[in-house]
């Protein structure tokens, strides 16, 4: 948890996402040197899923083509290992409850421990049921990210008090998807996480441009951008690292912008 908090102390945090295994492993593993080398400060790994509901039809498909290529928990783990020799930005996996228990709890997070991943985002878990995985969560450490929605209205105090890792505030109703607008009030969700933790948040959803991530870096303590980069894997494949980084780069540039040197 430390290495999360540490990512954003320089600043605005840039924090991809990218679906382990689309097209295949070794891109994934070209993708997230890539993004590491262009300045992400976290990078979230998604473990494929057969049904993974927060997601809108470009991860969906990503996962599904991973899924066909015979990706399994038990290979994304041995993409990690093998990425830790060195890259030493933090990781955090974001996959689904079935995923974990499908794996075994215990298995699951000493693996985390094993492999250095550093959080978990289960957007299926309910912030009530977080029990279930985090005495494991702490024993391994790994932090637990909660997630927060325009839906989560008198939850979020709640919420906010209880984080650990970073808080991954959800910016629309719906899934994942590039928006050409965001709209929600987040100045004002913001606001009340502020006064109930020192726990970073980050926006995700809908982000796909530099204006667009740096508007929302603004109002938090970073951006969070998936399908606009599943979709440069959809459109380059095994061609897509060099894009992909070129994309991290103009996206955390624009983070950059007015910051204090």
């Amino acid at each position: 948890m430390n290495k999360i908090k540490a990512a954003f102390a320089g600043g605005k945090a840039f924090i991809p996402f990218i679906t382990c295994g689309d097209p295949d492993l070794e891109t994934t593993a070209a993708c997230v040197r890539a993004m590491a080398a262009a300045g992400a400060d976290i990078i979230e790994l998604g473990i494929p899923f057969s049904d993974p509901t927060a997601e809108g039809p470009v991860i969906q498909e990503a996962s599904l083509r991973a899924l066909n290529g015979g990706v399994t928990t038990d290979k994304v783990f041995d993409l990690v290992r093998d990425l830790r020799r060195d890259v030493t930005v933090p990781f955090v996996f974001m996959t689904y409850a079935n995923v974990v228990f499908s794996c075994g709890a215990e298995r699951f997070f000493k693996a985390c421990a094993d492999v250095g991943v550093d959080g978990l985002i289960l957007p299926d878990l309910p912030f009530e049921e977080k029990e279930e995985f985090l005495p494991l969560c702490r024993q391994y450490d790994v932090a637990l990210i909660s997630l927060i929605a325009p839906t989560s209205a008198g939850r979020i105090a709640a919420i906010a008090r209880e984080a650990e890792g970073f808080l991954y505030l959800v910016s629309s109703l719906g899934v994942t998807g590039v928006r050409s607008e965001i709209t929600t009030d987040l100045a004002s969700i913001v606001k009340v996480v502020r006064e109930n933790t020192d726990i970073p948040c980050a926006i995700g959803f809908g982000i796909s441009t530099p204006e667009q991530a740096k508007r929302m870096a603004d109002l938090s303590d970073g951006a969070i951008v998936g399908s606009a980069i599943v979709r440069l894997l959809e459109r380059y494949g095994t061609q897509a690292p060099p894009h992909v980084g070129d994309y991290v780069k103009t996206m955390k540039d624009a983070l950059r912008e007015g910051e204090s040197v």
